[in-house]
This record gives structure tokens, sequence and C-alpha cells, in this order.
């Protein structure tokens, strides 16, 4: 019962998801209808003729923007339930313990000290993710050995928390060094924005998210397991520190490909994993990638098209959304939380 209730109202979650991907195409500052849209599309892909503006706007903006939003909710709604059902700590989230913070630091570094753009900056915050990633896990690993219970989980949490904060100040260091334009190009890359999405960028998280995505759900199975305690799972057979860090590596690996993508986009993850176990009634990972996509193109939406109405024409970058509405949202869940388990 409690199965099936999960499944339909996942696919709720993917049919949202689906309308509000449309909505962000075909409404806006300026609006499509269904049949022009598909025309642009099929005229695109087969070289016929193009609308004059419509087109450009479409082919070029919005489905861009659009198919890259959904991806990187996808690839963060992911990351975020892998940590925090592996780690059994709601804390455990690509924001909290230092991935986004790695890519965000060496992202800064390339743009300030190296003057990289475009490409070399996704790299570079690719690379920096990874890197940290792999400092916070030998760090947790060293400080005390395989652990008992949920004691290498809060290592870990608490090794990235630490390192986070040393990276901020690495950030905040280099924002003082920079020149005017310089570091207005790193607010609006370390605040998550999907204004510079092209189908480049596209190309390139596809393939990321086709192989990554089905690898996590191919240790779910074990990642069920885990949540019993390391104990439990090592008398069931699983080898709790090789299932670890597979889960690490693929957790990490969606985590870095998404912020490489768009910049850190706050709190998707965060909170991403949270509101799907609330919704459906258990930890599930499809469910928390939808509800990741949705939060990222909702957000989207509000910072491109409703924001300019209230802010004399500003488009906000995505992050600012997420990370203004996100806060507030999460402190709800908290309070809720409480009240139910009183």
């Amino acid at each position: 019962m409690v199965g099936q209730r999960g499944l339909n109202r996942t696919a709720v979650l993917a049919a949202a998801v689906v309308i509000l991907f449309f909505a962000s195409v075909l409404l806006g500052s300026y609006t499509v209808t269904v049949p022009d849209f598909f025309t642009i599309v099929a005229n695109h892909l087969t070289g016929g003729a193009k609308i004059p503006g419509a087109s450009f706007i479409v082919m070029e903006n919005k489905l861009p923007r659009a198919v890259i939003g959904t991806m990187i909710g996808i690839a963060f709604g992911v990351a975020g339930a892998l940590f925090q059902t592996m780690l059994r700590n709601p804390l455990a989230s690509p924001d909290v313990i230092g991935i986004s913070s790695g890519a965000s630091a060496a992202a800064v570094v390339a743009i300030v000290v190296f003057g990289a753009s475009g490409a070399a900056v996704s790299g570079a915050a690719l690379a920096g993710a990874l890197a940290v990633a792999a400092l916070i896990y030998a760090i947790s690993r060293g400080a005390g050995g395989t652990g008992r219970g949920n004691a290498a989980g809060n290592r870990l949490v608490l090794a990235g928390v630490g390192i986070a904060a040393a990276l901020q100040a690495v950030v905040s260091f280099l924002m003082t060094r920079a020149d005017i334009r310089t570091a207005a190009d790193v607010l609006v890359w370390l605040n998550g924005s999907l204004n510079s999405a092209t189908w480049d960028r596209a190309g390139i998280l596809f393939p990321a998210l086709a192989v990554l995505v089905p690898a996590a759900a191919l240790i779910a199975g074990p990642l069920r397991i885990l949540e019993l305690g390391d104990d439990a799972a090592a008398g069931l057979g699983v080898r709790v520190n090789n299932v670890r860090l597979a889960l690490v590596i693929v957790a990490v690996s969606l985590a870095a490909v998404a912020t490489a993508a768009a910049g850190p986009v706050s709190f998707v993850a965060f909170l991403a994993g949270p509101i799907a176990r609330r919704f459906t009634g258990k930890a599930s990972l499809p469910a928390s990638a939808m509800v990741g996509a949705l939060i990222v193109l909702a957000a989207d939406y509000f910072a491109a098209n409703l924001a300019p109405l209230l802010l004399d024409g500003t488009v906000l970058p995505v992050g600012v959304v997420t990370g203004a509405l996100g806060a507030p949202f999460l402190l709800w869940l908290l309070v809720t939380a409480n009240r139910k388990d009183a």
C-alpha cells in the first residue's frame, strides 16, 4: 500500500516537472503557443524555415535554460538524497559538507587568478569539487577508522563543515583582490545562474547524467540496507566501506557536474530529499530527483519572469531565489517535524 502510494506520488511529481518545464518555455515575457513551439523545434531539427525572433528565443534561450535547469535539479536532488540517506543525517548535503564550496573556490581561483571563463571555469569547478570530496573522505576515515553506527557519517559531515569554512575564507580573500568587473562575474557564478545556459553545456551535462543516474539506481539497494546501520548492514553481507565509497563517488560526481554547469545553486540538494520523503512517505531517489527539478524550474521561472516585474527589470540568478526561499522553508519543515514528533 505504501509502495503504491509512493509510486503514484512520484508520478504526480514527474507530471508537475513536465508541466513546469513547458510553462518555462512557453510562458513568460515572450509567450509561444504550443503549435508554434513544435513547429520551431521541428524546423530547427530538419533545417526548415525559422520564425524570425521566436526561433532564437525558444531554441537558444528558453529551451536550453529549461533543459539545463531540469538536469541540474535532478542531479542535485539525487546527490542530496544519497548523502542524507547514506549518512542518516539531514545536514549531509553538498551545500553543507563542502562539495559546493570546493567547486566555488576552484572556480573563483580560475576566474580571478587565471582569467578563465566559460568551459574552463566549469572544468575548474568540477575538479575542485572532486578534490575536496576526496580530502573530506580521507580525513573522515583517518580520524577514526571505519567507525560504528553513525560515527563515520558524523565525522564526514564535521570534516566537510570545517573545510567549507576554510574555502569560504579563500573565496572572500580572492574577492577582495579582484577588480570590479571580475568580482561581478564571480558573484554571478557563486549565486548559481541559468542565464548563460547553452546547448554546449547541456551536451556535456546529459552524458554525465546518463551514466551517473543509472549508477545511483544500481546502488540504491545497498543504500536501503545501509540505512539500518553499519553493523546491521555488515551482518546482511554488505561491504559497508566499499558501498559507502561508491555512494560518495556517485553523489559527489552528480553534485560536481551540476555545479560546474550552473554554479552552486543553494538549498536544492538540501531540501529535495526531505520534501520528497514527506510527500511520498519514504526515502526515494526518483522522487528526490523530481523535487529537485521542480525547485530549480520554479525558482528560475520566478527569477526570470516575475522578479523583473517586482524589481524594475532585474533578472535574478536562480540561486538567489532558492537561497531566499529555501531557508524559511527549511525552518518550516523543522517546526512541523517537531510538532509531529511531539
